[in-house]
């Protein structure tokens, strides 16, 4: 079974997905929505990638504060955490993003990305680098 990393905006969610043995996180796709409030075609696209890709688990970036408090955003991250459970029936993880949107930036930077292209790989990325750190976290290396 695999995993599968979220980055949970108000206009996309960027997606990516682990190998099956837990060890890399790689950037997968990036679900747009035309109106924020809307999600019912969002699910759908999520449950498509969990029967495609054999998913048994999904980390959740939670975005909390720089000064470790809760906003808007998490309430709104927890309330989609909910649904995707209910939806889905597996386990929801919530995993820190804070910061994660700026270091994909740098590695899309490095890797000779430029700037107007960014836009269409960053939320996926962010979803890797969300990923990548649950999976270091809980490896039994």
């Amino acid at each position: 079974m695999r995993i599968i990393g979220l980055d949970y905006g108000t206009k996309t969610v960027g997606v990516a997905v682990s190998d099956e043995n837990h060890i890399i996180a790689q950037p997968l796709l990036t679900i747009e929505r035309k109106h924020p409030a809307k999600l019912r075609q969002t699910y759908a696209q999520i449950e498509s990638i969990i029967d495609e890709y054999e998913v048994g688990r999904i980390v959740l970036g939670y975005p909390k504060n720089m000064n470790n408090t809760e906003g808007e955003r998490a309430e709104a991250t927890k309330e989609f955490k909910n649904n995707l459970e209910r939806r889905t029936g597996l386990e929801v993880v919530l995993e820190d993003e804070r910061l994660t949107t700026m270091e994909a930036d740098r590695i899309l930077s490095a890797t000779g990305v430029v700037q107007s292209e960014r836009k269409e790989h960053i939320d996926k990325m962010a979803a890797a680098i969300i990923l990548q750190c649950y999976l270091d976290r809980n490896s039994d290396r």
